[in-house]
């Protein structure tokens, strides 16, 4: 499996990042574009922190098993990913081995390339924008950062559902993969906020 070596920084300001993109020599490869996902994390792949996902983002439709996401380390995480040629299909295939997605995500993704490093601005259903880098070392990973403007004392490493956590100290993140649809239009579910069901 591959380690994705990824970091992610909260509560960004997108014109001012992609100002600061802009100055360090980074390019945008996709502008903003709605991203669907179909997450399926049964109790088998929980326990192992793992789940697998199809998704559509916009030019190409994948299909990943990732483990290790949201151990906390930056070198844990490890996936499996393929291109397939469907998003319908690609989550007809888990339905029909018994992976049944439990989640419908949606989210918006810009991605900028700065040498052999990725930096992606993200808009998640319910949080204030953030960025996440990928690059080949920890080391490359915190200089793209430091170049940002980020503080690598606030760094966030794992799962988004960390950064629903942060925003939402009372509700249950993990649960995430449990709310039938995480979209734009829908209101934050009883759950994440940590109130009970009216």
């Amino acid at each position: 499996m591959k380690t994705e070596i990824e970091a992610t920084f909260l509560n960004v300001n997108i014109d001012e990042l992609r100002e600061k993109l802009r100055r360090i020599g980074a390019k945008c490869e996709q502008p903003m574009r709605l991203m669907r996902r179909v997450v399926s994390e049964p109790p088998a792949l929980f326990a192992k922190q793992a789940f697998v996902r199809v998704r559509d983002e916009g030019d190409k439709v994948t299909m990943t098993y990732k483990q290790g996401h949201n151990s906390g380390v930056i070198t844990d995480p490890k996936e499996i990913e393929i291109v397939v040629s469907n998003f319908e299909d690609a989550v007809s295939i888990l339905e029909n081995a018994g992976l049944k997605g439990s989640s419908y995500q949606e989210t918006k993704r810009e991605t900028w390339k700065l040498g052999d490093t990725e930096v992606v601005i993200d808009e998640w259903p319910w949080l204030e924008p953030l960025a996440e880098i990928e690059g080949p070392s920890e080391a490359r990973v915190k200089e793209v950062a430091s170049s940002l403007g980020f503080d690598w004392k606030d760094v966030l490493i794992g799962a988004v559902t960390q950064a629903y956590q942060k925003k939402y100290p009372h509700g249950d993140s993990a649960q995430l993969v449990n709310v039938p649809r995480v979209t734009f239009d829908e209101p934050v579910p009883a759950i994440i906020l940590g109130t009970k069901e009216s």
